[in-house]
């Protein structure tokens, strides 16, 4: 029976191929997640601003308006009402910035507006520790709290951990995932060491 031979560079077009496969399989199996290598945190806020959530009270004082003032919740919506404005979303935006589209809106109406935004009342700020580690749950969250130590205060990993493929899950200002790997983050230099997480960030362990 005739035995067919491939020529060298068939071969290497083969198997450059199959890397290709290999490579782009990879890269898909993280879910579009950013490495953290690569992952540009957001200017304009810190882990240490608040930002407003669902069931918030928030004092809001436009100045020399007293109707436009006063107490206000913060909406199942993530919204907020406010005379002769239309609801404004505050959920997710820091007390500076809603202050800032306050003014922004109520310029139709209000000669050169002054807003303060105060939380009066506030939910407790957490982080969440998901999927295979010891503790899943929430945690108290501090300023300065790491990847590490968040994992650490959940008990560590379970048998059954993929050690690379830790992630944290962001949903504000817009919703992001970032990807980590154990070695990276034990090595205590680089990206992954010195990234903080912020209130309501999710860590999840595949």
């Amino acid at each position: 029976m005739a035995r067919t031979t491939l020529r060298p560079f068939a071969c290497l077009a083969l198997a450059l191929m199959g890397m290709s496969g290999f490579l782009s399989s990879c890269g898909s199996s993280l879910g579009g997640a950013i490495p953290v290598e690569q992952f540009k945190d957001d200017a304009s806020t810190s882990a240490s601003d608040y930002v407003i959530a669902v069931g918030d009270t928030l004092a809001i004082q436009v100045f020399d308006q007293p109707q436009m003032s006063g107490k206000m919740p913060v909406r199942s919506d993530g919204k907020i009402s406010l005379a002769f404005v239309s609801d404004v979303e505050a959920a997710g935006k820091t007390p500076s910035r809603l202050a800032a589209d306050l003014e922004a809106g109520l310029k139709s109406v209000v000669l050169a507006p002054r807003v303060t935004v105060v939380v009066e009342q506030s939910r407790p700020l957490t982080i969440s520790v998901l999927g295979e580690v010891a503790k899943p749950g929430t945690q108290q969250f501090e300023p300065g709290l790491g990847v590490a130590q968040a994992l650490a205060a959940a008990g560590g990993f379970t048998n059954f951990a993929h050690r690379d493929r830790i992630f944290v899950v962001r949903t504000s200002p817009k919703p992001v995932r970032i990807h980590f790997t154990y070695e990276a983050l034990t090595r205590n230099m680089g990206p992954a060491a010195t990234f903080r997480l912020k209130p309501a960030d999710v860590v999840v362990v595949e």
